[in-house]
């Protein structure tokens, strides 16, 4: 079991140096925005590691509450990314019936 563990901290250390630097990087908010919720998905993933490795369940609300954070940060950055972008008139090219 020790060896599964320590594969996948590092793994997990390996995805979390890649996210940081996407995070760093990023040439748009969206890829910003997009790194922080695999950071907090690979956060998740490592405490979830955590907790079958010792056994110990009270970890698993904070991985719910984590969870449904990061996922909720993530709905609302892209409702409000999506709603700057849309309006009455689709535009040329938008897939709308043509006249």
């Amino acid at each position: 079991m020790t060896v599964v563990v320590v594969i996948a901290a590092v793994l997990l250390s390996a995805a979390a140096v890649l996210t940081c630097y996407r995070l760093l990087a990023g040439p748009d908010v969206l890829d910003r925005v997009v790194a922080v919720d695999c950071l907090v998905a690979t956060v998740v993933a490592g405490l979830a590691v955590r907790v079958v490795a010792t056994g110990d369940t009270s970890l698993i609300p904070a991985l719910v509450a984590l969870s449904l954070a990061g996922f909720l940060g993530t709905a609302a950055v892209a409702r409000y990314r999506g709603s700057r972008f849309r309006s009455d008139d689709p535009g040329p090219g938008a897939g709308g019936p043509h006249r």
